[in-house]
């Protein structure tokens, strides 16, 4: 059995993981989730559509969402400091750099948490919601579009405890889409359907794909520093595309380090946003690891 993800995580008895691998092991429908398969349908249209209403206007509307969505949301809020506890910020930001995350349109705090959680205490065994070992197409998609594992299931919760017992987190779980479709309205009033499509179709689709590389190419091509119990690799064109979630046999050697990059040669643009917030005095005790392992060195303490 793998370690415990963070401190909030409860201890999992041997029977209780046992229940949790055949819970979660997916079963492969032949139907299709058609809410899902529809709505990324329609935003992949959308996004080839952006190409023939260019400006550049909906670039920058791309380049700034893209930062606040995934670099600032999902990698520093939902995964960095959400699921790994990996720094500690003040409770006002906190809740604003997990509104920052719902932009990405991957599913409310509660949902992507336990989902990742799960993910590092099954990481390519039974119960892993998405391993490539059970083919490349289901851990990008296939998990999404034909799984059993949905955002109400109730057996989730138990690896999110921290966040269940938050009344903000369980709000925006169910208002997720809120803050995007305030978001789009903005960017279609200020800059028509030209920063609509490119600052929210166009984002969030690439989004998705980035992330869902992390769940797919990270656990089949790359190097490893390190001889951990599953598949994870490091893979530099991941990594530079993510800003940094790429690193990715770095991070399940070491999940609650702050910082992914462990040598020169492997940036973290990511972490540099977390390093920035502590130069700020808004980041406290973040943890650091790097090759030669040990105690985390913690910063701004």
């Amino acid at each position: 059995m793998s370690e415990i993800i963070t401190d909030n995580m409860p201890q999992v008895s041997v029977a209780q993981m046992q229940a949790d691998v055949q819970h979660f092991t997916q079963s492969r429908s032949k139907s299709l989730n058609w809410s899902f398969a529809i709505l990324m349908a329609v935003m992949h249209i959308a996004a080839i559509a952006a190409f023939f209403f260019f400006s550049w206007g909906g670039v920058l509307a791309f380049l700034a969402t893209w930062v606040v969505s995934e670099n600032i949301g999902i990698a520093v809020s939902y995964h960095r400091l959400l699921t790994h506890r990996g720094f500690v910020v003040p409770k006002w930001l906190e809740y604003t750099l997990a509104i920052c995350s719902t932009l990405a349109m991957q599913g409310g705090p509660i949902y992507w948490v336990a989902v990742h959680r799960l993910h590092h205490q099954l990481t390519d065994k039974p119960g892993d919601p998405h391993s490539p070992r059970d083919g490349a197409w289901w851990s990008h998609i296939g998990w999404i579009l034909y799984g059993n594992l949905h955002n109400g299931d109730p057996a989730l919760n138990r690896y999110a405890p921290d966040l269940m017992r938050d009344r903000f987190y369980l709000w925006l779980s169910r208002f997720h889409l809120l803050p995007l479709i305030l978001v789009s309205a903005g960017l279609y009033y200020y800059g028509g359907l030209s920063w609509l499509l490119w600052g929210t179709a166009l984002r969030v689709v690439i989004g998705w794909h980035t992330t869902w590389l992390v769940n797919s190419a990270t656990h089949m091509w790359g190097y490893r520093n390190f001889d951990t119990r599953d598949d994870s690799r490091n893979s530099w064109w991941v990594g530079l595309i993510t800003g940094g979630e790429g690193w990715h046999n770095n991070h399940h050697a070491h999940p609650v380090s702050a910082t992914h990059g462990m040598t020169w040669y492997e940036p973290d643009f990511n972490y540099w946003i977390i390093r920035l917030l502590g130069f700020l005095g808004l980041a406290r005790k973040i943890k650091v690891q790097g090759l030669s392992g040990g105690p985390a060195k913690v910063i701004n303490p």
